[in-house]
């Protein structure tokens, strides 16, 4: 499998993994083409308290290493669960709870990648 199948392949199980715990209005920040970016690929979503943004966050660690075989490089934030950060070097996810993300606001601060929302799950 090509590294570009590999990364699109784990950025499918994230958006799944998410999508399975009912995550919220999530978006994939393509960074490839920006300047030391720490990225390729920003996953962000919120959830709506810090139990659902810890189950979102072990969501997508267990459904990328049961089907993927591959564990975040390093995860930060879980002990409040108002931002979690899962790494896979290439891909990060951030998992925030609302207001923490409108706070933060990432978007604004990453205006410049290519930016994909994701329809909420049925």
């Amino acid at each position: 499998m090509s590294k570009t199948a590999e990364k699109q392949a784990l950025i499918d199980k994230i958006i799944e993994a998410i999508q399975d715990v009912k995550g919220e209005d999530i978006m994939i920040f393509d960074l490839s083409n920006i300047e030391n970016s720490v990225a390729e690929t920003f996953i962000i979503c919120n959830g709506n308290s810090n139990t659902q943004v810890s189950a979102l966050a072990g969501s997508v660690e267990k459904k990328v290493r049961n089907e993927l075989h591959d564990r975040p490089w390093h995860v930060e934030g879980t002990e409040n669960a108002m931002w979690v950060l899962v790494d896979y070097v290439s891909v990060v996810v951030h998992i925030f709870q609302k207001q923490t993300r409108e706070y933060y606001d990432i978007e604004e601060l990453w205006g410049d990648a290519k930016i994909t929302k994701i329809e909420n799950a049925i």
